[in-house]
């Protein structure tokens, strides 16, 4: 978890904070998670699905809350979790949630394999499968994987696009 305060620096004319500077704490906090996971430098690969929320204002605390949903072989997924605090008004609202995927990397600078991930709750369990949709989504957008070996996403779509006996008259 990461927290700081907005100051005027941060902002644009609205004083709300920059998506930008945002954007960088995020990066950070998603790199000490992935860091710590890994035991090993890790490097940002992509950042996905980004949503802006709620403007965070001038004077408000930023706190960001990273986990590592799922490892795979050298790569792992952090989901950010973004609030607003403001300390005034003891108000916290939630304001923006991604998705990044880090590579952890050896002396070198080659990829290298990482621990696995063991979900212990229900909810680990549904950021751990969502994990790996998101990544066939990823794999699949960029050209890396065929939709057809995609399995996770082929039977969500398949049953997405087939009807229900509810929608037959």
């Amino acid at each position: 978890m990461m927290t700081e305060i907005v100051l005027p620096n941060d902002t644009n004319g609205l004083g709300n904070m920059m998506g930008g500077r945002l954007l960088h704490l995020m990066d950070k906090c998603a790199a000490i998670s992935a860091q710590r996971h890994a035991n090993r430098v890790c490097v940002t690969a992509s950042v996905d699905n980004v949503e802006f929320q709620s403007a965070i204002q001038e004077g408000e605390v930023v706190v960001i809350e990273g986990q590592v949903n799922r490892a795979f072989h050298t790569s792992m997924e952090v989901e950010l979790n973004v609030w607003a605090e403001n300390p005034r008004e003891e108000t916290h609202r939630k304001c923006n949630r991604a998705f990044y995927t880090f590579v952890a990397l050896d002396e070198e600078g080659s990829p290298v394999a990482i621990p696995s991930i063991e979900p212990q709750s229900e909810d680990e369990q549904a950021r751990y499968e969502g994990a790996a949709k998101r990544r066939d989504i990823r794999l699949v957008l960029a050209g890396r994987k065929d939709l057809e070996d995609a399995a996770s996403l082929k039977e969500d779509m398949l049953s997405a696009l087939t009807p229900s006996t509810d929608d037959v008259d």
